[in-house]
This record gives C-alpha cells, sequence and structure tokens, in this order.
C-alpha cells in the first residue's frame, strides 16, 4: 500500500505543472473591480465645457497746452516793426469702455494623444455640428492630470491645463454677421 502512494505521488509530481508556469489570476489591463479611467493613447475622456468670462476696461485721457507770444511796436530806426502777437492754443480729450462677457458650454469627448512622462494626458478632439447649410465646429485642446478625471471618463473645463478651445462656424448665417468687403475697405482706409 505504501507502495503505491509513494507510486502515485511520483505520477502526480511528474503530471503537474510548477508553479512558476502557472497562470496569473491578475491580469495587467485591468480586473473586474478596477475603474475604466483613461490612462493611455486612444483613450477617450468627455470634456464638460463650462467657461465664463468677462472683461471690463475704461479709461479717460486729457491734455492741454496754451502759449502766448506779444512783442512790442518797433522804436528808433526798428519803427517799421509792427506789435505782433501770437497765441497757440491745443487741447486733447479722449475716453473710451471695453465690456466684453462670454459663456460657452457644452460636452465634448475628446481622445489621448500623448501621455506625459509624468503621467499627464495630452487631449485633442473637435466636434463639428451641420444644420442646415450652416456648420459649426468646436475645436479643444490641453492637458489633463489622471486625478482630475473622474470614474465616468469626464473632466470639467477648467480643470484642462493650456486649454485651446476653438469655436468656427461658417455658412449663410455666419457670413451675415460677418462686415462686407466694402465694409472693411472703409474702415480700414478711414
Amino acid at each position: 500500500m505504501t507502495i503505491r502512494i509513494l507510486a502515485l505521488l511520483m505520477v502526480a509530481l511528474i503530471t503537474f505543472t510548477p508553479v512558476s508556469d502557472a497562470a496569473s489570476l491578475w491580469s495587467d489591463s485591468g480586473s473586474l473591480f478596477s475603474d475604466r479611467k483613461a490612462h493611455a493613447v486612444g483613450d477617450i475622456i468627455t470634456i464638460i465645457i463650462s467657461e465664463v468670462s468677462s472683461a471690463k476696461r475704461s479709461g479717460d485721457t486729457s491734455n492741454g497746452k496754451s502759449s502766448n507770444t506779444n512783442l512790442a511796436d518797433g522804436t528808433g530806426k526798428l519803427d517799421f516793426i509792427p506789435a505782433l502777437g501770437a497765441t497757440y492754443s491745443d487741447q486733447f480729450k479722449a475716453s473710451g469702455s471695453i465690456s466684453n462677457t462670454n459663456i460657452v458650454s457644452g460636452r465634448i469627448t475628446v481622445q489621448v494623444t500623448e501621455v506625459k512622462p509624468n503621467g499627464y494626458l495630452v487631449v485633442s478632439g473637435k466636434q463639428t455640428i451641420k444644420q442646415g447649410s450652416d456648420e459649426q465646429r468646436i475645436t479643444i485642446s490641453g492637458i489633463v492630470r489622471p486625478d482630475d478625471v473622474t470614474a465616468d471618463n469626464t473632466v470639467l473645463s477648467n480643470y484642462v491645463s493650456n486649454a485651446e478651445l476653438k469655436i468656427d462656424g461658417k455658412g449663410p448665417l455666419s457670413s451675415k454677421q460677418r462686415q462686407g468687403i466694402l465694409s472693411s475697405l472703409f474702415n480700414f482706409l478711414f
């Protein structure tokens, strides 16, 4: 009986795979319990755009200058010189003000184009909306910290570093909102 158990143990040791060749239950690509936050090139992130900017500036300038010069009648051999007087005055006054408010809100999904050595994600993306003959294109790019990306792969636009947000439009509606060629020429000349 002891020989049989010993023989069975020998067969079991020969047929079993060594521990070093066993497959791991852990996967580097994630597990059932890990989140799916963007972290690599090609991953996508939705940026929630909520930007409000306001600028106000005003200025007043004024200056003035006046001068009087008088010369009396000539006497003696210089009696041919008549009395002479000159007055000069210059005034300048200007004032102006600028008030500008921009509000942009929306959502745009971008793609990770580069991962920096410190782990920061370089993102870029665009969205084109076409309605009838009008087209609006929203382009955004910047750098996102992985810590600022939420579990549902969204990040607020004010957490995007070096953010560049462009909104361009073309079509009949956009062209009506621009000055005509003659108006632009007259504004340039005058």
